[in-house]
């Protein structure tokens, strides 16, 4: 069983069917889970990789409808763990970077005017900027870049290999601080990624 279609007499198993009815149907919109405070019922073998796959009890989740659907009742709460949660019950489940990939970008004007638009591999559509923000942190062990972008809630988006070096086109310097900082510009909002002379130090040591 190579797949959580995996099915047990045609069906999904028990414990998955059961959550997947109580979530609601994929492509209804996206559920106010923000506003829901069911009570905490224990952890569900799902993990979110660090590549955006999910699995259920080790198996990927191959029906791109079911992914989509937990995404929709996903939650990242201030204990700083992911819950699917629906009315009735909140479980967790394990996620190993980001919950969402960034697996397309499209980019108008330049400088100030610049916009970026992101989609995520579980089909959001947002604007870097006020609600949306990019961040960047450091990859361990090799010292690279790792774009994310807010995508609603404390739910973010990792940018994907290829997407990263699209960004990396788009980076300017400006001045933060009193200091020079390479980044990137969107809804009218600059975004820093680096210090300029952080940059040319690692280069030198590379």
């Amino acid at each position: 069983m190579s797949d959580v279609e995996m099915k047990r007499d045609g069906k999904l198993p028990t414990g998955l069917s059961a959550l997947v009815g109580r979530a609601g149907k994929p492509g209804r919109g996206l559920p106010p889970v923000e506003k829901w405070n069911p009570p905490f019922c224990g952890d569900l073998d799902i993990r979110i990789a660090s590549d955006g796959r999910w699995y259920y009890l080790g198996s990927p989740i191959g029906r791109e409808p079911l992914v989509r659907l937990f995404a929709s009742v996903l939650r990242k709460d201030e204990d700083g763990r992911h819950y699917l949660v629906t009315p009735v019950e909140k479980v967790g489940i394990t996620v190993e970077d980001a919950p969402f990939v960034a697996v397309e970008m499209h980019v108008e004007g330049r400088g100030r005017a610049q916009r970026m638009t992101l989609r995520t591999n579980v089909g959001d559509i947002v604007e870097a900027g006020p609600d949306n923000p990019l961040r960047f942190a450091v990859e361990d062990g090799t010292g690279g870049l790792k774009p994310y972008v807010l995508v609603r809630g404390r739910l973010e988006a990792l940018f994907s290999r290829p997407l990263l070096h699209q960004l990396v086109e788009h980076f300017e310097e400006e001045t933060v601080g009193g200091r020079k900082m390479v980044g990137v510009w969107s809804g009218g909002l600059f975004f820093p990624a680096a210090a300029v002379d952080e940059l040319s130090a690692s280069e030198e040591t590379a």
